[in-house]
């Protein structure tokens, strides 16, 4: 089994995309993913793209979508 790659490069309008269709706000689900509001933010507009796995899996999960939903194309293709 392979271990976690160092970082994961997520695409922030899929993560916008699935929160908004959830009607979640952006304050509860930073909360809920143990991130802040401001980090979430950047995600979300492109300013981060990346994300340490120990937070990028409570994201995930919370929104409860796969990683061919979150992550960019690049990355989401070489995990195949």
């Amino acid at each position: 089994m392979e271990p976690p790659p160092a970082t994961y490069q997520v695409n922030g309008a899929a993560i916008r995309a699935i929160r908004m269709r959830q009607g979640l706000a952006l304050r509860e689900t930073a909360r809920a993913a143990g991130i802040s509001r401001s980090y979430l933010q950047r995600l979300e507009t492109g300013t981060r793209r990346r994300m340490r796995p120990d937070t990028y899996a409570p994201l995930r999960n919370y929104l409860g979508a796969t990683d061919d939903q979150l992550l960019a194309q690049e990355e989401s293709t070489e995990k195949r």
